[in-house]
C-alpha cells in the first residue's frame, strides 16, 4: 500500500496567519523599494503594525472579524508612493502567498490584496491602475470592499 500525499491544510488559526504576515513583512522590509517606506513610517512600531495586519488577514481569510479600521484612509496618508511601490507590494504578496498557502487560499488572499491595491492606486493617481481588471469583471474580492 502506498502512502497518499495529503495536500497542505489551509490556515485555521491566528497562529497560521501570524506566520504568513510576519514572514511577508520580513521580506518587505528587505525589499529595496518597500523597505525604506515601511521603516520611515513604522520606525519602532513594527509590533503594533504586525498585530494589526494579523487581525486584518485573520478577518479576511478566517472570518474572525478581529480587524476594525480604515485601510483606505491610513494608506492615503502615506507620502511619496509611486506605481512602482504598488507593483512591488503586489508582486511580493503574490510570491509569498503562493509559497505559504494552499492554492485556493493563496488566490483568495491575492484577490483581496489586488482589490485593495486597485482602490488605493486609484485614490493616489486618480486613474485605474494598469493591473486593474476591466470595469465589468469582479476583480478584487468583496472582503476587500467591506474592510475598506
Amino acid at each position: 500500500m502506498s502512502a497518499i500525499a495529503t495536500p497542505p491544510t489551509p490556515p485555521t488559526q491566528a497562529a497560521d496567519i501570524r506566520s504568513l504576515v510576519h514572514g511577508f513583512y520580513a521580506e518587505a522590509r528587505q525589499d529595496p523599494l518597500l523597505g525604506p517606506v515601511f521603516e520611515k513610517v513604522l520606525k519602532d512600531r513594527w509590533d503594533t503594525h504586525l498585530a494589526r495586519m494579523v487581525d486584518f488577514w485573520s478577518t479576511v481569510l478566517l472570518g474572525s472579524k478581529s480587524f476594525r479600521g480604515d485601510v483606505f484612509r491610513k494608506h492615503m496618508a502615506l507620502p511619496g508612493l509611486t506605481p512602482a511601490h504598488f507593483a512591488a507590494w503586489t508582486r511580493l504578496w503574490q510570491q509569498h502567498t503562493e509559497r505559504r498557502l494552499p492554492p485556493a487560499l493563496a488566490e483568495q488572499a491575492q484577490r483581496v490584496a489586488h482589490g485593495i491595491a486597485c482602490q488605493l492606486y486609484t485614490g493616489y493617481f486618480n486613474e485605474r491602475p494598469p493591473f486593474a481588471p476591466p470595469p465589468h469583471s469582479h476583480g478584487g474580492d468583496e472582503a476587500a470592499h467591506s474592510i475598506l
